[in-house]
């Protein structure tokens, strides 16, 4: 058997999200298929996590494994695309990689981008690329937020309910938030994630920018470990996998 790593570029606006299920169209599910085809061997795709409806993905990781050894990545690479980029896939990158490989648990770190437009007008280009937000946000509020949210802790606030993670506890490694122009980005690093983490973080720190939350607030609805005191989780469609590293 031969193991490969492959890196994926998609938009997730017009799937129901990574992971192949009974109906909808899933990223996982047309992958699979098309690699299958081309290949002509029945493969399965094993993804570094999954991604929900209408998140994206600038660097997802993957792996299969397949009978017969791919002669010609390039040409691999060509073909499988011609295919994928119709349905606003890509694959970036192909690697051989050994049997011990795991998308899934060889990874390392996780880092997931979050993107906000904070302007009076809604962005027409970048549509489904971001969260559009009228009301002009403090940065300085949301950074301090940030830093209260850095380190080994229970993040049963920010876990949905249909999470199926054995402990809420997690590392969370870095938090950097920067704004350029009314541009502003979030990027979050930590080895593993809860389903819906990152969009409640965003969504309880859009709070803090906003002043309907004072930072007090802040720390004590993260105290709480409780969900029902969440803020409102940030839309999907600002959500990226930016990299995934092991």
């Amino acid at each position: 058997m031969f193991r490969y790593q492959i890196l994926i570029e998609y938009v997730g606006t017009s799937f129901i999200g990574w992971q192949i299920q009974k109906k909808g169209k899933t990223i996982q599910g047309v992958i699979q298929k098309n690699i299958s085809k081309l290949i002509k061997e029945k493969i399965t795709i094993n993804g570094s996590g999954r991604t929900d409806t209408g998140v994206h993905a600038i660097e997802q990781s993957a792996h299969f494994e397949c009978t017969n050894r791919i002669q010609d990545l390039k040409k691999f690479l060509n073909s499988i695309n011609y295919f994928l980029n119709k349905h606003e896939i890509a694959i970036l990158k192909i690697k051989k990689q050994n049997l011990n490989f795991h998308a899934r648990f060889s990874a390392k770190e996780r880092v997931y981008k979050y993107v906000i437009y904070n302007q009076f007008t809604k962005p027409i280009i970048k549509n489904k690329r971001g969260w559009f937000v009228i009301k002009k946000l403090d940065l300085e509020s949301m950074k301090k937020g940030a830093k209260k949210l850095v380190g080994t802790k229970d993040f049963s606030t920010f876990r949905a309910s249909g999470c199926n993670a054995k402990s809420p506890i997690r590392l969370m490694k870095s938090i950097k938030i920067k704004k350029l122009k009314n541009k502003i980005e979030f990027e979050f690093r930590s080895q593993s994630f809860l389903k819906q983490q990152v969009r409640s973080m965003v969504g309880c720190l859009k709070y803090l920018g906003e002043k309907k939350w004072t930072l007090k607030k802040f720390v004590s609805v993260i105290q709480s470990k409780n969900r029902k005191l969440c803020a409102p989780p940030a839309p999907a469609e600002g959500l990226y996998l930016l990299k995934v590293n092991y």
